[in-house]
């Protein structure tokens, strides 16, 4: 398996808190309404409110109140996402405590598609997903398999986004061990005709220009029982780093450019008044011109490479949700398709070609090999094309009793039962371009043995030089339930557990001379977990609600993919062994969490605190091997995480918002097990890599008239991250990641149906390289994207 280094290339940005929304955390649209396209502060003067507004979530999967929640929870309504221009991952991370991301890939990190989720330090960019990650009803989490990160839905007539710290495998399953992240589509209105639609330009110093445009549209169809909902959206991402050559020349400018189009369409039925039945579609496309990697010892910002890197990431997840109000109880089916079509290329020069160059012996030391060959065959050209399919199958049922009512009984539950079938398939080629030639240049023949030792006739397929089909299968089959008994109507306690089953195979063809002896053979491992959950939630006064939980994580366990023992030999003896492991295990983890929200002066000033304490076992890691390239997954001993976020807003004034935010993260290994197993620098005290030690935001968000009706707002945050590490190994160019900061500014006013917006992103135009990851004998380099200004127009209709 090739470039998986954990770590090797990420960009783990940071954990903030909302950059400058009135209530980023705190505030959101009313369910099913449409994502308000105005920015913030574009409310009439007369409408403004004395209060911090609250977001009503479904983290419990009923409609709650946060503060009666015993979990930390951050929400970011549909509005606040479009008022800060947050577009993506890497956006989120910086309204929202204790997040960062990790690249799944070394030489193919800083791509669309290649991140991995990490909530509370829970971080690892191998085996299964550590953070469960939702559309709706949809799960659409997949395995750090390959260079396959975490799917990105774009933030697209979205409601909300919750974020849930903590395990939440009792009624998100397994992957949910570190939390999950529920993007929570707008539904369709059955009463109301809307038409809206957005756009924004801006510009990227030392790159190209950005652009949006969506419309958006809900008709009822037949008054009170029929509406559909459809939207549209088009965007590119402008670049900033130029592709050089050896000599410096430019070849290509601005690179690193991404477009995506999005669709969305549901269809609510509503044919009584207690059942409902919701199709809705989601189709997302990535297209991806290059990484956003540099390389650090050239100008900024030039990759030296003879071959870009696009790719090209789809996704479709159709649904059908059924929700039944049976009068004591509401019944839920969930049935979902998740298909996504991941398609890209990468530079493989620096480890293919060179790989197969230090199979050569030289002349000078008794080989037959002419040093010119050696050199000629080490500098040509390399592409790694990589072609994953990921599809699924799921089916949720859960039954849920009325919310709590003293009158009726003391107990409120919620049960139901979930299976899934997840298929991926990867097919992986390597050619390096003109190698047969090279070798009949210097008189030679590629499959002579003795010139190329092992070498033999078809070793290079139109001068392929290696080729891999992997099918991956998992299902899983789980029951889960939760009780909460209410002692009083302010004290109650929480039981919950689901019981889970998970089986995987792999089947895998491995050919070609990188290869080695190849190998196709099947691979299979089958788990089973039982994840329980206890918390007491005390509501002390109507204002503030004291809680502590205690709850287990797991990720289910899986096969790996062969790693030859003739080309990877010398990088498994420096591990201490002669072959890769064919599996690895599950791992788990136990939480313990504490935590206050209040609510002060007439819900002027919101507090929510939170202090944490995890106990990780088992870890799953990934292995890289640097000389060959390839990596293998181990399990790397056990790890604590403790630490506290804490979220301030107040508002002083009907106009004016201020906001702090903050957390702390210490995650560190706890035992020497890892490096037992090969993974170098796994030693207790060893800080878990990707996970920032601190991170902190401050914003401010100030509404006013002017023109006398108008309305208009002022706001500006800033964000700082902490320093944190890449790599568990001291000697990799990645380990040490500095801290850094970024702030944000923007301004606007309405004008009738329309809302006008300046903004400015990344205003201080941090350029620090806050990440150096080495592939091979190349070391690069990523950072933020350079200051942006921009204008975006709204209207409604």
């Amino acid at each position: 398996m090739k470039i998986r280094l954990p770590g090797a290339f990420s960009y783990t940005l940071a954990a903030a808190s909302a950059v400058f929304s009135p209530a980023a955390l705190a505030q959101a649209a009313p369910a099913g309404s449409a994502a308000p396209a105005a920015p913030a502060g574009s409310a009439a003067p007369a409408a403004q409110s004395e209060q911090i507004e609250v977001v009503i979530v479904t983290a419990q999967k009923r409609k709650e109140d946060p503060n009666k929640v015993a979990m930390s929870i951050s929400a970011v309504s549909g509005a606040q996402l479009q008022a800060q221009h947050v577009k993506d991952f890497t956006d989120l991370t910086r309204v929202v405590p204790n997040i960062s991301f990790t690249a799944a890939s070394g030489n193919g990190g800083a791509g669309p598609g290649t991140s991995n989720i990490e909530i509370r330090g829970i971080s690892s960019a191998a085996g299964a997903a550590t953070v469960g990650v939702y559309l709706g009803e949809v799960s659409i989490t997949v395995g750090n398999v390959y260079t396959m990160g975490s799917v990105e839905p774009k933030f697209f007539d979205i409601d909300r986004v919750e974020v849930l710290r903590g395990p939440q495998a009792t009624l998100y399953g397994a992957s949910s061990m570190g939390g999950t992240i529920k993007f929570v589509p707008n539904e369709p209105d059955l009463k109301e005709r809307e038409l809206s639609t957005y756009a924004e330009a801006s510009t990227t110093r030392g790159g190209s220009a950005n652009w949006s445009a969506n419309v958006v549209g809900n008709f009822p169809l037949v008054a009170d029982e029929l509406a559909l909902r459809i939207g549209a959206q088009a965007q590119h991402t402008g670049g900033f780093i130029h592709q050089v050559d050896s000599s410096g020349r430019v070849l290509a400018k601005n690179i690193n450019q991404v477009g995506d189009q999005e669709l969305r369409m549901a269809l609510k039925w509503k044919p009584t008044r207690a059942l409902s039945i919701t199709p809705s579609l989601y189709y997302q496309k990535v297209d991806a011109k290059d990484i956003s990697a540099f390389n650090t010892e050239l100008p900024n910002y030039q990759a030296l490479k003879a071959v870009r890197e696009p790719s090209k990431d789809v996704l479709l997840t159709p649904n059908v949700t059924l929700n039944w109000d049976l009068g004591n109880a509401d019944l839920t089916s969930s049935t979902s398709y998740f298909q996504r079509k991941f398609d890209r290329e990468q530079n493989g020069s620096a480890y293919n070609a060179y790989s197969l160059s230090t199979f050569l012996t030289s002349t000078g030391d008794g080989g037959s090999a002419p040093p010119e060959l050696i050199d000629a065959v080490a500098g040509l050209p390399s592409i790694v094309y990589l072609n994953n399919k990921v599809r699924q199958v799921s089916q949720e049922l859960r039954l849920a009793s009325r919310p709590y009512d003293a009158s009726v009984s003391p107990w409120t539950w919620l049960g139901g039962v979930y299976f899934s079938h997840q298929r991926t398939n990867i097919t992986e080629n390597d050619p390096i371009f003109g190698v047969s030639a090279t070798f009949a240049q210097y008189g030679f023949n590629i499959a002579d043995p003795d010139i190329l030792p092992g070498s033999y006739v078809g070793a290079f397929p139109n001068d392929n030089s290696y080729s891999g089909a992997f099918a991956y299968r998992e299902k899983q089959g789980s029951v889960f339930g939760e009780a909460n008994y209410y002692f009083t109507p302010s004290l109650h306690a929480t039981v919950g557990a689901r019981y889970l089953r998970g089986d995987s195979t792999l089947e895998q063809k491995n050919a070609l001379y990188l290869a080695g002896a190849g190998n196709n053979a099947s691979s299979s491992l089958s788990s089973t977990a039982f994840t329980p959950k206890y918390a007491v939630t005390w509501e002390a006064t109507a204002s503030q609600t004291l809680y502590a939980s205690v709850a287990k994580g797991f990720r289910l366990g899986g096969s790996n993919v062969f790693v030859p023992p003739s080309t990877c030999g010398p990088d498994l003896l420096a591990n201490g062994i002669t072959a890769g492991p064919a599996t690895y295990s599950p791992d788990s983890l136990w939480s313990y969490e504490a935590g206050s929200k209040s609510r002060l002066l007439n819900n002027r000033v919101s507090i929510n605190a939170s202090v944490f304490y995890v106990k990780w076992k088992n870890i799953q890691q990934g292995v890289y091997l640097p000389t060959c390239a390839y990596t293998y997954n181990a399990n790397a001993g056990d790890a604590t995480s403790e630490g506290f976020e804490i979220d301030i807003k107040a508002k002083p004034l009907p106009g004016l918002t201020l906001g702090a935010s903050g957390g702390v993260v210490k995650a560190e290994l706890s035992n020497d097990k890892g490096l037992q197993n090969g993974i170098v620098g796994a030693v207790a005290g060893a800080q878990v890599q990707g996970v920032p030690k601190y991170n902190a935001a401050v914003n401010a968000t100030y509404n006013f008239a002017v023109f006398g009706d108008r309305s208009a707002f002022v706001a500006g945050g800033v964000q700082w991250v902490g320093s944190s590490k890449g790599s568990l190994n001291p000697d990799q160019t990645d380990y040490q990641r500095p801290a850094y900061h970024t702030a944000d500014v923007s301004a606007g006013m309405s004008f009738d149906r329309y809302k006008l917006s300046v903004f400015v992103k990344n205003a201080l135009d941090t350029d620090t390289v806050i990440q150096h990851p080495q592939v091979a004998s190349i070391v690069q380099g990523y950072r933020v994207a350079p200051r942006s200004i921009g204008v975006s127009v709204a209207a409604r209709f």
